[in-house]
């Protein structure tokens, strides 16, 4: 009793049940949520100490940025959906969050735009891509009835997988990037390949559960793309809606590092995954762990390489059956 009594408190106060909310719907830093609520850093700063306390927040930390999310779990998430449900949300809030989401957007967008062509050279900075390749024709099947490739930028991975596959699509917001996968998939002739515009939080397929046979996919890939978004959890759990039962899931992505320049440089939102967080996104989808393989850098390669890892995940019967 004690506890929620101390929850109630700590979201009675106006600002705190914004900031609340606001998190509820993303991860955001203090400096996004002071754009959002108009209020000095050292106050929004209190206020999401006595959030935390209260364990209604989480707080995580990533380099020199922090980050801050409504809880996941427990009696904090029950009384965050609950607080939710009661107030409605708070407009003027959540279209300020969309205009910090757009922005974000646009720089991802320009970052892509400018680098389209030297995708090659920027994956450079981490281990092997042919070790990473190697894990990936290994933890897959060798034939796939239908692949989606989330993200798929100049179509490396519908280049590799595609010949596995009977039907093989990728989905990215860059035009450009778009422009070279359509050439390389042209070039060498993989007609069973496609490549479409799409937004990785809205996927343009229907629920694999659906009575459509044609919708769903055996396996569904993010290759490199998930240190790049604001919500990496929601676009697992999209990921999940379009598996079908016994489906695949697999995430190539760095481990946690502290190479704070690719944020700058190269747009990096994140600065890696540990397994503990992606075994959480998987959970959350109703998805299971199956494996995980890491791809170490070569001894002598010096401080500006990464190291990646390799997680695949499972659908089975039961989980998809309860997602429809």
């Amino acid at each position: 009793m004690d506890r929620l009594v101390a929850m109630l408190r700590a979201a009675g106060d106006p600002t705190r049940l914004r900031l609340l909310l606001l998190l509820r719907e993303a991860e955001l830093t203090v400096s996004e949520l002071i754009e959002i609520v108009g209020q000095s850093q050292p106050r929004v700063s209190r206020h999401l100490k006595l959030l935390g306390e209260a364990g209604l927040l989480e707080r995580f930390k990533e380099g020199s940025w922090v980050f801050y999310r409504a809880a996941g779990r427990g009696m904090g998430a029950s009384l965050g959906r609950t607080l939710a449900e009661l107030s409605g949300g708070y407009p003027a809030d959540l279209a300020r969050l969309q205009h910090v989401r757009a922005q974000r957007a646009a720089r991802a967008a320009a970052y892509f735009k400018a680098n389209a062509a030297e995708w090659a050279r920027i994956r450079s900075h981490h281990a092997p891509e042919k070790d990473v390749e190697a894990a990936i024709l290994t933890r897959l099947p060798p034939k796939i009835g239908s692949l989606l490739d989330i993200g798929t930028g100049t179509g490396r991975m519908l280049e590799l997988l595609a010949p596995r596959a009977e039907r093989a699509i990728g989905i990215d917001v860059s035009p450009e990037m778009l422009a070279i996968a359509r050439d390389k998939l042209l070039s060498q002739k993989l007609t069973q390949a496609q490549v479409r515009l799409g937004d990785l939080y809205r996927l343009p397929f229907s629920d694999a559960g659906t009575r459509d046979n044609e919708a769903g996919f055996d396996a569904v890939l993010f290759h490199q793309v998930l240190h790049y978004l604001d919500d990496p959890g929601a676009a697992v759990t999209e990921a999940a809606r379009v598996m079908r039962a016994g489906g695949h899931l697999l995430i190539a992505d760095f481990a946690p590092h502290e190479l704070e320049f690719l944020r700058e440089e190269y747009a990096h939102r994140r600065l890696g995954f540990s397994d503990k967080e992606v075994e959480g996104w998987l959970a959350a989808a109703g998805l299971t762990l199956a494996a995980t393989d890491t791809i170490a850098p070569p001894e002598g390669a010096g401080g500006g390489k990464l190291t990646v890892k390799v997680w695949l995940a499972t659908r089975n019967a039961k989980n998809a059956k309860e997602a429809a």
